[in-house]
């Protein structure tokens, strides 16, 4: 199995590495990440400028390719020039810090994994709860475990995947809830200061997530300490709506 390996914290980060070698244990490798940290640039992609591509190694050992890029610009390229062959698998991950709720909208580990998804190959986005000693090498275990049970399981037709680990999980039992993406909007504000020239500027903050009440998501499972998977798709289409506006009989002007 041909698998293209990214992720938006940057090359080297430990979560990839991780990964990498979790991976290798059921398919071929590719890895194609970005030069420097991506993190939240979302679905963002390089057009008016060059990709600068670097090969990478890992002593002797040809690790994969940086890329001067966005992570959807690494699937791109890593689909188009850099895998041996097309991939059967992209996996995006381990990131260092969890991807639910609406965080999934600004991630670039997200949209790494919906670019994948884009070629129509299953695709799964990876992450793990933040920690200043995040223990990346047990969750890849994890992840490879999951990920090797829903290849196993899925329908044929590709799919696309988010799976977030707590660090409750690490050391603990290891249970995962399918749940939804919850949709609940953070409660996050400003802080203003002023820099030396005494010119305002503004310091976003983030705030605990949201109360979702009894609905279970993403982010409550995550709060009780189960690993999540939350199966995504990016047609932002409403058809209900869309079937209620068939009759609309719009004009153009006056």
């Amino acid at each position: 199995m041909q698998i293209l390996l990214t992720n938006d914290d940057g090359i080297h980060a430990p979560g990839l590495a991780a990964l990498e070698c979790e991976l290798q244990k059921i398919g071929d490798v590719c890895v194609v990440a970005p030069a420097h940290e991506q993190s939240g640039v979302s679905h963002s992609i390089t057009f008016l400028s060059p990709l600068i591509c670097q090969d990478v190694y890992d002593g002797d050992r040809h690790r994969g390719w940086a890329v001067e890029g966005s992570p959807a610009d690494c699937v791109k390229v890593g689909v188009f020039e850099f895998c041996p062959k097309r991939p059967d698998l992209i996996v995006s991950g381990v990131n260092g810090g969890l991807n639910a709720g609406i965080n999934v909208l600004y991630s670039g580990t997200v949209a790494a994994a919906i670019e994948g998804a884009f070629f129509g190959i299953t695709s799964v986005a990876v992450s793990l709860e933040f920690d200043e000693h995040a223990q990346f090498a047990k969750a890849a275990v994890i992840a490879r475990g999951i990920i090797e049970q829903i290849l196993q399981r899925k329908q044929p037709a590709a799919q696309l995947y988010n799976l977030n680990i707590p660090t409750a999980a690490i050391n603990g039992p290891v249970e995962v809830r399918i749940v939804p993406m919850g949709v609940e909007r953070y409660g996050e504000h400003f802080v203003k200061r002023k820099d030396p020239r005494g010119r305002d500027y503004y310091w976003a903050a983030g705030e605990p997530p949201p109360d979702t009440g009894d609905r279970e998501t993403d982010l409550t499972a995550l709060k009780k300490g189960f690993v999540t998977l939350t199966p995504l798709q990016y047609d932002m289409t409403k058809y209900d709506v869309l079937r209620e506006m068939s009759d609309w009989d719009l004009k153009c002007g006056d």
